[in-house]
């Protein structure tokens, strides 16, 4: 492939049919590596100028007979080096050089880089209109800044509580005030809840993969937490009941809209089936409702169907950004309620007075709403482009969450997997932590929310397609 000067030694590079094609054996590094060093001295030597549109990565792999994955990984490694950015839409470009590991900012988009895909977040609104509306909620609150640095009553002022029962409403869940309490955050308040229903020893269920939080929360608490059997479409309520004769569990512990990992959604036949179960061996339902106003049109919530047996926490992490930290709790009752409430002043003082007066002026302004509505849109986007990426059968997914969980094709193990994302630069995360009980299944889940761009998400996902299609023995090569 390389070509060759007059006496005979290869030249750094060289043009084949307009595409830029490198001698990676001179470096005699990882071809990976050697493609980012080439790119280095390539543009040092003026061979490559600013501006310059590189071969696509597929094109690239085709002229060096290489394998993908390999391609993708020297040009981020490029990247992480300040050589070239990637522009939505245009492709590959060479910058100005800075360096190793400075990126400099750009003015013609988003830079093209490694993308983490582990962590859960809703997609962070880049429309500049509600941007601005959002940063003005900000500049209105510093009117009242004196107020919102000092301590406040419990659960948050009265029209933090109408904000907070509007926003239910909007999940059809319609309740006295009395049962409602302003927490900070989901994890507060499901760690308040478990507290206030079992004792050390107690036994709670969840699904047998589950959110990886109320494994800690459990264990926090001394309780004993078991799996519950379940198929395609969530829980199996014969199975819950089988646990049920056999533990007498306190509790369970539901994550049963757009699931985490699983992306699960339970049916309303479903939900009937646990709900009957729970009610004959008195079960207390904790009702995580987490991904509550993504769906527009979810199957009611169990707080709706059977609110008296049901806490309900619905966090406005996955729906308006995680740094708010404030949840909504609906206990199953006023009695119920005044514990807990008792229990949350004691180890929060009280919700931060900050979030709660942001949350509802965007709650009640329509901001809220607004925000919702682009996560609902850019997550449907996201989703095509992994619909288009990921190979069939290989993964469940729901169009409206930001979420997808991997079932790895045969050959492949959950570390072996990730750690090739990884070299990559690609973060996934592997089912370990998702399972309650018995060996992980070889899965990983990948989020695609975040700050990561529409481009990011389809260079990431194209890689892992790539590993997908192909096997451990074949990645293994991708050097």
């Amino acid at each position: 492939m390389a070509s060759a000067t007059r006496d005979g030694r290869p030249t750094p590079s060289h043009v084949v049919s307009g595409t830029w094609a490198p001698d990676l054996k001179r470096w005699g590094k990882p071809h990976y590596l050697a493609i980012a060093e080439a790119l280095a001295e390539d543009i040092r030597t003026g061979r490559l100028t600013v501006g310059t549109r590189l071969p696509t990565q597929r094109a690239l792999a085709e002229v060096l007979d290489l394998n993908f994955t390999t391609v993708s990984r020297g040009y981020l490694e490029a990247h992480k080096r300040g050589l070239i950015e990637g522009r939505v839409g245009q492709g590959t470009f060479v910058i100005d050089p800075v360096r190793p590991g400075r990126a400099t900012p750009s003015k013609d988009g988003p830079r093209v880089g490694p993308v983490d895909f582990t962590m859960n977040l809703p997609p962070e609104p880049d429309a500049p209109a509600l941007q601005a509306r959002m940063q003005a909620s900000f500049a209105e609150l510093s009117g009242d800044l004196s107020n919102l640095l000092r301590y406040q009553g419990f659960g948050g002022t009265d029209e933090d509580k109408e904000a907070a029962l509007r926003w239910l409403k909007g999940r059809g869940i319609v309740t006295p005030q009395e049962r409602l309490l302003i927490c900070p955050g989901a994890h507060s308040a499901l760690f308040s809840v478990l507290g206030q229903i079992a004792r050390p020893g107690d036994t709670i269920c969840a699904e047998r993969i589950t959110y990886p939080g109320i494994r800690s929360l459990a264990a926090h608490r001394g309780l004993r937490l078991v799996d519950l059997p379940m198929d395609r479409h969530g829980v199996d309520p014969d199975g819950f009941a089988a646990i049920c004769t056999k533990v007498a569990p306190k509790a369970v512990y539901l994550n049963p809209l757009l699931q985490n990992p699983t992306t699960t959604t339970l049916s309303r036949t479903r939900r009937e089936a646990i709900i009957a179960v729970a009610r004959r061996y008195a079960v207390t339902i904790i009702e995580d409702d987490a991904y509550a106003r993504i769906c527009p049109a979810p199957p009611p919530s169990f707080a709706e169907l059977a609110p008296e047996i049901t806490y309900y926490v619905a966090g406005l992490s996955k729906c308006l950004g995680a740094g708010l930290r404030l949840a909504f709790l609906v206990a199953p009752s006023a009695r119920s309620a005044l514990p807990l409430a008792s229990a949350l002043r004691a180890a929060t003082v009280m919700a931060s007075p900050i979030s709660a007066t942001l949350a509802t002026r965007w709650i009640l302004d329509g901001t809220a709403d607004a925000i919702v509505q682009f996560v609902r849109e850019e997550s449907a986007a996201r989703q095509r482009i992994a619909t288009a990426l990921l190979p069939a059968g290989t993964y469940t997914a729901d169009p409206h969450g930001f979420h997808v969980w991997i079932t790895l094709p045969e050959g492949w193990t959950r570390s072996s997997f990730a750690s090739q994302g990884r070299s990559a630069g690609l973060g996934v995360v592997a089912s370990d932590p998702f399972c309650v009980a018995g060996t992980p299944p070889e899965a990983v889940r990948l989020c695609l929310g975040g700050p990561s761009t529409r481009q990011q998400i389809t260079q990431g996902l194209e890689v892992l397609a790539h590993a997908l299609e192909g096997s451990p023995a074949l990645a293994s090569s991708y050097i």
